[in-house]
Order: structure tokens, then C-alpha cells, then sequence
């Protein structure tokens, strides 16, 4: 999908709070939250499927890729949304750098780094995608040069699962990441889930010692309670 239209899940025309997918099951998962957490609030999507696939292609973020992320979250802006939120991991870094006047862009994962980064110790960062380490292992470091604590970072890409979530095959795609994540446990302190995606994977694992952490939750609050801070306090 290429088009950067913008389609609101609420009563309103234009909502003020919009996120920006890279596969359109991300809105179902979001949605879901919007109606749990902040019921009633505007809340819109964009799905460019096109941008994660142009960077697979490449094997890395192109320019090219930056300036069609830019124009995106622009054209978004001029729909109406004050903040825009990228839940795709491997576009997060580009999306908050890029020059988008009138909206505050953040990226889905930043809260869950920072939380990593005050657990410290042993972090393994856990990807379905070799793209998406990169972007995350550096936002996690970001945040751990915040702390000034003595942490140590693993990167672990579970190869093979990505192609499960690819053709819409859910149940097998978190299954994998699962099984994977039984082993990462054993020699980490927290585990970071790097892809939206694989946060149902967390659940069927239960409890493994240690926390796993997911983007979805923290960082949908994250986004709303700077807009409408009595929502989740209520």
C-alpha cells in the first residue's frame, strides 16, 4: 500500500493523533488500545507498506525512503494531526528527525528503550528483521548513555519467523518468536522486543523470569497522555 491517506477510526473527520504503520495489522492492535485506554479519542491511521519493503530491498534506510517518510508524515500534518507516531521500529530514528512543521513525531519504541535502559544489566534485543537491530540497538544505547549505568546490549534477530507475519499467518509467526525467546531469557536480564509485531509473543511465553518488554502499551500512553493527560489517569 502506497497511499498516505488518512483513515480515522473515531467520530472525527480529522484526528489529532495519527500513526504511521509499515503493515496493516498494526491497526487492529491499536485500535484496541485507543478503545481500552482512551476511549473516544480521534485517533487515525497511515499504512505504507511500500517504505518496509523498500528497505528490505536496499538492506538499509535510503534516502529515498527518508524523503517518501517525510512527505508522509507531512501530508498527515496538512490532514489535521498534531502528533504522529511511527510504529514501525526500523523507520522510528528517521520519522523523529525528519522536518515535520506543526506536529510532534515520536517514534512507538522510545518509551520501551528508556525503560530497558533503567533496568540495565544484561538487555537482549530481539528482532524478526536483520533492518530493524540497527535502529533499535541505537535507541537503546541513546538511552542507556542517559542513565549512566553499567549495562551490557545483545542483539538477537530470530531468523525465519518474518515471513509467517508476512502472509498473515499470526499465530505461527508469535509461536516462533516464543520459542526463540525461552532461550534468549536464560541469559538476559530484560528482553526487548524490538517489532511491535511480536508483542503477543510475550504472552504465550508466560512468565520467564524476566521482564520482556513491548512497544505497543507504553508507547500508545506515551503519545496520549501528553495530549490528554486525565484519560489515563481517570
Amino acid at each position: 500500500m502506497t497511499s498516505t491517506s488518512l483513515h480515522s477510526t473515531s467520530r472525527i473527520s480529522q484526528p489529532s493523533l495519527v500513526f504511521l504503520h509499515t503493515s496493516p495489522a498494526h491497526i487492529a492492535t491499536f485500535n484496541r488500545l485507543r478503545d481500552a485506554l482512551a476511549p473516544g479519542l480521534g485517533v487515525g491511521h497511515i499504512v505504507r507498506e511500500d517504505l518496509l519493503c523498500a528497505v528490505r530491498k536496499a538492506g538499509e534506510v535510503s534516502i529515498a525512503v527518508e524523503l517518501k517518510l517525510e512527505e508522509a508524515l507531512n501530508e498527515a500534518v496538512r490532514a489535521g494531526a498534531t502528533r504522529i507516531v511511527c510504529t514501525c521500529s526500523t523507520l522510528g530514528g528517521v520519522a523523529e528527525r525528519a522536518d515535520v512543521p506543526g506536529a510532534h513525531v515520536m517514534r512507538i519504541d522510545r518509551p520501551m528503550g528508556e525503560q530497558a535502559a533503567w533496568i540495565g544489566g544484561r538487555i537482549a534485543v530481539c528482532a524478526a528483521l536483520p533492518e530493524t537491530i540497527g535502529p533499535t540497538l541505537s535507541l537503546v544505547e541513546e538511552e542507556i548513555a542517559k542513565t549512566g549505568r553499567f549495562t551490557t546490549v545483545q542483539a538477537r534477530v530470530f531468523d525465519g519467523v518474518w515471513e509467517d507475519f508476512r502472509e498473515g499467518r499470526l499465530r505461527d509467526y508469535h509461536e516462533g518468536i516464543a520459542a526463540r525467546l525461552r532461550d534468549v531469557a536464560m541469559t538476559a536480564d530484560v528482553v526487548v522486543l524490538a517489532q511491535a509485531s511480536m508483542a503477543p509473543a510475550a504472552e504465550i511465553c508466560g512468565d520467564l523470569g524476566v521482564p520482556v518488554l513491548s512497544s505497543p502499551v507504553t508507547g500508545f500512553k506515551a503519545a496520549v497522555e501528553s495530549m490528554v493527560p486525565a484519560v489515563l489517569s481517570a
